[in-house]
């Protein structure tokens, strides 16, 4: 039993030390967190794209990826996209938009973006 809370204690130190490098490279990219920012307003924000998916919209097919910054997470949407060069789970990027809700989750539709040297 001790080994196993061993292995979990270690496990949440370095995702505790994962979420504290993102917030530094958050703030050194001078963008606000995802928590922090407010809907309806155009912003910045800076992060690892946790997942990428192709989800059908209506009628329209979209590139969606969820933007992780060791404080929350955000969904970017490109309508009409199917693929995007260099937009892949593991890149870092900043992303440009207005935020918006979907239902209770925050999204940005067609961001404008700058990856990170990978």
């Amino acid at each position: 039993m001790a080994g196993l809370v061993s292995r979990w204690v270690d496990r949440y130190s370095v995702e505790r030390q994962e979420d504290d490098e993102l917030r530094r490279r958050t703030v050194a990219a001078g963008c606000a967190a995802i928590k922090d920012v407010p809907s309806r307003e155009v912003t910045e924000v800076h992060g690892v794209l946790n997942s990428v998916a192709l989800r059908p919209i209506g009628d329209a097919t979209a590139l969606e990826a969820e933007l992780y910054d060791g404080t929350g997470s955000i969904t970017l949407i490109w309508l009409g996209r199917r693929r995007i060069e260099g937009i892949s789970p593991g890149r870092s990027l900043t992303a440009t938009a207005r935020i918006g809700l979907r239902g209770t989750e925050r999204v940005m539709y067609n961001p404008a973006y700058r990856l990170d040297a990978s």
